[in-house]
């Protein structure tokens, strides 16, 4: 079969229109000399610390990283210890479970809300112990995971929160946060992203950031990032190299400004397909506001069927994600855990366009096709 005619996705299409300002960007830091580090860092993190309401931003390699090191972080300022449990969904991507047990950390599977395939809230309450000290909030697929009752039950506990917001930059929640911002990123104690090239804000390569407003904690998160260094030569922690590179750095700067319209692009294909597609065999995801739409994901009983259907019909799809953590092979003291939710909507998830490689014409051809499917 020759090419889709409705790519899933393509990065060249995607970063074509930036590709005058990525070369210029790219330009300015060969010639600048500095390689490491350097005002293209600085000036980023200024920036998305402005676009996410935050006091502070680092740089960091990429969002596993970014994870690991606020953990590591809050294990080396004294608020968390290896042993401690950390709240986790069941259906996340396994970066966000690899980063707690890397830390020597305890992950507990919530399951999640089968309507909004985030964590369900609702059932934090059930998986506190005595050992719980945080919880990290996955906004799968975009769509914010924060609400009222996640906030009562971290205050109620003690709990900090940390949000793996790799998939919901700009993204906005239905409840404010205690210091009254509602968009994901400063809605708890830190942040984490990642700007991999597929991401709705996406580097040329790897890259990530932590936001915060914890000052002691974004200055720890630099230190371990730098082999743990607070100064050259200088090493108060044992470290990391986890340093974003300046032109990754760069290339972010660039495509920053451009993020409010992509989004609106997003959600506007999101909302074509939720007023077109209409097959009884298929279940459309929860159409709201504030979610950025990093994927659009349909529910399926006879996903794979679905998906051979749709790519002969010229539609490109993905599975985001065929195995939930617990049931991957580097995680075999987990697989025992009953999890049905997860593991049932692993075999029913199926990603379509949702990016700028996408029309508004093109969603309302593919929910044409998506409507014609039959099991």
């Amino acid at each position: 079969m020759g090419k889709l005619r409705y790519p899933f996705l393509n990065l060249g299409t995607v970063n074509y229109k930036f590709a005058p300002l990525l070369k210029d960007a790219a330009a300015r830091v060969i010639d600048s000399g500095r390689y490491v580090g350097g005002s293209e860092n600085e000036s980023f993190e200024q920036e998305l610390a402005v676009f996410t309401g935050t006091e502070y931003a680092v740089g960091v390699s990429n969002g596993l990283d970014a994870l690991r090191l606020i953990f590591k972080a809050y294990i080396e300022i004294g608020r968390l210890a290896p042993g401690d449990e950390i709240i986790v969904p069941s259906n996340t991507y396994i970066a966000s479970v690899l980063a707690v047990t890397d830390c020597g950390l305890i992950p507990i599977f919530v399951e999640p809300d089968s309507r909004t395939l985030n964590m369900d809230t609702a059932k934090l309450a059930d998986a506190i112990s005595a050992k719980t000290k945080a919880i990290l909030t996955v906004h799968l697929y975009g769509r914010p995971c924060y609400d009222e009752q996640l906030a009562a039950v971290a205050t109620r506990n003690g709990l900090l929160i940390v949000e793996d917001n790799a998939q919901a930059i700009g993204a906005d929640a239905r409840y404010k946060s205690k210091k009254g911002t509602t968009r994901t990123g400063s809605l708890g104690n830190a942040a984490a992203y990642s700007f991999y090239p597929t991401k709705n804000l996406g580097a040329l390569g790897d890259a990530g950031a932590v936001t915060t407003d914890d000052v002691e904690l974004a200055m720890t998160v630099r230190a371990l990032a730098n082999y743990g260094c607070d100064r050259r030569y200088h090493n108060i922690y044992e470290g990391y190299n986890c340093r974003l590179d300046p032109i990754q750095a760069a290339f972010l700067r660039v495509k920053l400004p451009y993020l409010k319209e992509e989004t609106s692009h997003r959600r506007t294909l999101a909302e074509i397909y939720n007023s077109s597609i209409a097959n009884p065999y298929v279940i459309k995801p929860k159409l709201e506001a504030g979610c950025v739409w990093h994927q659009y994901v349909l529910l399926c009983e006879t996903r794979d069927g679905l998906a051979t259907y749709l790519k002969n019909n010229g539609v490109g799809t993905d599975v985001n994600y065929p195995v939930p953590p617990h049931l991957q092979p580097c995680y075999k003291r987990f697989s025992n855990l009953s999890l049905p939710i997860a593991e049932s909507l692993a075999t029913r998830v199926l990603s379509i366009p949702v990016s700028s490689c996408t029309s508004p014409d093109d969603a309302r051809a593919i929910a044409e096709i998506v409507n014609a499917y039959c099991e």
